[in-house]
């Protein structure tokens, strides 16, 4: 499949912040109901404060010029706002989301290349996120992609929020 993978522009973000909230609330890893999905939807300010790289298919230009969004994620280093886990010689991952219509296609574990790239184009030192345990289609990318398992590091964002840490030493 045809992709590109970029930083977003103003006209990706409100299709970025619908595709995360798809993933995450139409996967069943997030309550509707929750704040955290105002948070998801919001790719204005992810844009803003951190790295927010898209997946456009420049084959479908028929929601702009740029091609329709298929996926996006966040990036942070360690110790900006964005990032939970990642220490500062480290890049994280944040909300990484396919859309539906695009899964098996590739577009979660180019994101996640993307993300493994742009920490050695910083030059930090690796990477280091955290995952729920039931996202097990994303946690196959990760392993794929060359991120190990660091139950260490694995934490509680609230008590009933269990999370998985993953990193890769570069």
């Amino acid at each position: 499949m045809d992709l590109i993978i970029r930083r977003a522009h103003e006209a990706d973000l409100d299709p970025a912040g619908e595709v995360t909230v798809e993933a995450f609330v139409g996967d069943g890893h997030t309550n509707p109901a929750a704040d955290y999905v105002q948070l998801l939807r919001d790719a204005r300010r992810r844009a803003a404060e951190a790295e927010l790289l898209v997946a456009v298919d420049p084959a479908d230009l028929s929601q702009g010029p740029s091609g329709r969004v298929l996926g996006c994620v966040t990036f942070a280093v360690g110790g900006q706002p964005w990032a939970d886990i990642a220490t500062p010689e480290e890049g994280e991952i944040r909300m990484l989301a396919a859309a539906a219509s695009a899964r098996g296609r590739g577009v979660g574990e180019a994101l996640v290349r993307a993300c493994v790239a742009r920490s050695r184009e910083l030059g930090l030192a690796g990477m280091a996120f955290s995952t729920r345990p039931a996202m097990t289609a994303a946690h196959r990318i990760y392993e794929r992609v060359g991120f190990r398992r660091t139950p260490e590091r694995d934490w509680y964002a609230r008590p009933e929020v269990e999370l998985l840490v993953y990193t890769m030493q570069f």
